[in-house]
């Protein structure tokens, strides 16, 4: 399952916030097809970190575009990259020092706890094309609210912590082909899930707080398989092959120390006996 959503550039000049999105399938859906920038799961086990910040990017450069920052209606400064077709669209058609609502995959450091976003696309409907009779009807789903910072997080729980009050979420991507691996990332998000969570699958919604992202509400999916746990081969002369009712090592006697005899029993001698000279 593909939590990714990437943005193209509109084919019609004067659709000029026209954003296509990529479903969990990993086809373009054209925002038309939503009313809402953070569509319902298609299915119950669909991994994804997504959500919605309100802001300003700057580049770092001209030469390095893709990175920046991004200047969140709060106040905070974010690092941020651009990611897929969003990029041409933003040189193009998005005035860069206005204020938008962007699409966005977040990220948190596993060691600083730094919050990073992946702007992927930039939600404007005022500005969206018009339906056509030849389009596929707009889903029967009434819109949720759009609110600035809000995230959807389907995962894994891998860690989780009452004391220090957060907890860690794995997501798997979707590999690009069929012989690729699943790559994974994790979130950071603080909150008390209360209930034992590690090794299930639950549906988050979070918020962001300065660069913090937030539990607001969740809800376990399912209890995922455990998985069999490696038996490591023993090495030669390891003493884990070893059984544990082996009998204990008998002492090793050097090769040049002599085997110790046991003392001989003798008799005693006897008493000499004097003999009388002859003639006597």
């Amino acid at each position: 399952m593909n939590s990714s959503i990437n943005s193209s550039e509109p084919s019609n000049p004067t659709e000029q916030t026209n954003v296509s999105t990529a479903d969990s399938t990993g086809g373009d859906e054209a925002l038309w097809h939503r009313q809402q920038p953070i569509p319902p799961p298609s299915e119950p086990m669909q991994y994804r970190a997504i959500g919605l910040v309100r802001g300003v990017y700057s580049s770092e450069s001209a030469e390095q575009f893709t990175q920046g920052k991004l200047l969140t209606a709060d106040n905070i400064q974010v690092d941020a990259v651009l990611l897929g077709r969003v990029i041409s669209l933003l040189k193009n058609h998005i005035d860069l020092a206005q204020e938008h609502l962007w699409v966005v995959y977040p990220r948190t450091g596993q060691k600083e706890d730094s919050l990073h976003l992946q702007i992927v696309g930039v939600w404007e409907p005022e500005k969206l094309a018009k339906q056509t009779p030849t389009e596929p009807a707009i889903p029967s789903h009434e819109p949720e609210e759009i609110v600035d910072g809000d995230f959807s997080v389907r995962g894994e729980i891998v860690y989780q912590s009452v004391a220090e009050g957060h907890f860690i979420v794995k997501i798997r991507q979707t590999p690009r082909s069929e012989s690729d691996k699943p790559k994974y990332f994790k979130l950071k998000i603080r909150g008390d899930l209360a209930a034992k969570a590690v090794g299930q699958f639950w549906d988050l919604q979070v918020r962001r707080q300065a660069e913090d992202l937030v539990l607001i509400k969740g809800e376990s999916i399912a209890t995922l398989p455990s998985k069999p746990k490696l038996r490591k081969k023993p090495r030669s002369g390891d003493y884990s092959d070893r059984k544990r009712n082996f009998e204990p090592p008998q002492p090793v006697r050097k090769a040049s120390q002599a085997p110790v005899q046991p003392p001989i029993k003798r008799s005693p001698t006897p008493k000499p006996i004097k003999r009388e000279k002859p003639g006597n």
